[in-house]
């Protein structure tokens, strides 16, 4: 017999978060909870009501067409169709809330290790199912279909699992497909890699999760046809100022190379080509699907030189230090 099914959405939000997000008071959001049913949906286990990404966007909307004149007892039983709808025609109104990206992650593990790393799930509307694949009923999920992207733990690639995968794929019409395994040959990571999907360790790198997910918010802004590509993606923080770039440039390693300098040089000019990349103007939403993704493979490029200079400063710490507060002296002389 199949267990339960088990899903549970994410981000959830204080009525705090809420009223910053949407200008309404919490008093107001406890008043309308309770007249109109506008409350959160979410009960956690200790009983604690909580907003989801939806209940979130279904407020903001609200809250837009009351600022530009509509009144809350005419439009509190509507759908989210029928307040689009209205915000659209009320030229007072702000502009509508952006829709999250829709991600479910599937597997026991992986979601209890997304719980522990909710940074990850900035800017997609998650949904969380603690199950395998061969535990899912049919059509189980079929309320999720389109959504766009499906990351799956895989504890063994082999034949079967991959099978599951792209029919599970296919059924839901997911965008993108992340393959969080533990165990697994080259032969099946270059058959992941052929069915289009992305293959990760488990557990996933927080990083390199949220960059691969980015890429997803990315892509599903481009193909609604916004061409500002710094806005599309969540770009990885710079690792090193360009003060202590030149001061990494000036050492020579211990192997009598000039690895420090050739590594500083590269992330100059990927972080340069990433800032030219982010501002190219686009005239359609294929250009744009293009551009984003060479500004998500530059700024991830950048980051991964960040990461092997890192590892050649490790041991010279002192070394580089010093040299940072020489070149400041320097310039300030």
């Amino acid at each position: 017999m199949m267990e339960q099914l088990m899903l549970e959405t994410r981000p959830l939000y204080g009525i705090g978060t809420v009223a910053r997000l949407t200008g309404l008071k919490p008093d107001t959001l406890r008043v309308w909870e309770r007249r109109y049913g506008l409350g959160a949906s979410h009960k956690s286990p200790t009983g604690r009501r909580q907003y989801t990404q939806a209940d979130l966007e279904h407020l903001q909307l609200v809250s837009a067409l009351i600022e530009s004149g509509s009144r809350i007892g005419e439009i509190a039983s509507s759908d989210r169709k029928t307040l689009e709808m209205l915000c659209r025609r009320q030229s007072g109104a702000r502009a509508l809330p952006d829709t999250k990206p829709k991600v479910l992650f599937l597997g026991p593990a992986l979601c209890k290790w997304v719980d522990e790393h909710q940074g990850c799930l900035a800017n997609v509307d998650a949904t969380l199912a603690h199950h395998s694949p061969a535990d899912l009923e049919p059509g189980s999920l079929d309320h999720l279909k389109g959504v766009n992207a499906l990351v799956i733990e895989c504890a063994a690639l082999s034949a079967t699992q991959l099978q599951q995968i792209s029919a599970l794929a296919e059924h839901l019409e997911a965008g993108r497909v992340l393959v969080s395994y533990q165990f697994g040959n080259e032969r099946w990571l270059r058959e992941l890699e052929e069915r289009g999907f992305t293959a990760m360790d488990f557990p996933p790198d927080p990083a390199y999760l949220a960059f691969e997910i980015s890429r997803t918010v990315a892509e599903k802004a481009t193909a609604m046809g916004d061409n500002d590509l710094g806005e599309l993606i969540a770009g990885k923080p710079r690792e090193f100022s360009p003060a202590e770039l030149s001061a990494a440039r000036a050492l020579r390693s211990s192997l009598d190379c000039e690895c420090p300098r050739h590594i500083s040089d590269l992330i100059n000019a990927l972080a340069s080509f990433e800032e030219y990349s982010a501002s190219c103007s686009v005239e359609n939403w294929h250009d744009a699907a293009v551009h984003a993704c060479i500004y998500a493979y530059t700024g991830q490029a950048r980051w991964l030189m960040e990461r092997a200079l890192k590892a050649v400063l490790e041991e010279r710490e002192e070394e580089f230090r010093h040299q940072l507060q020489a070149d400041r002296t320097a310039l300030a002389s």
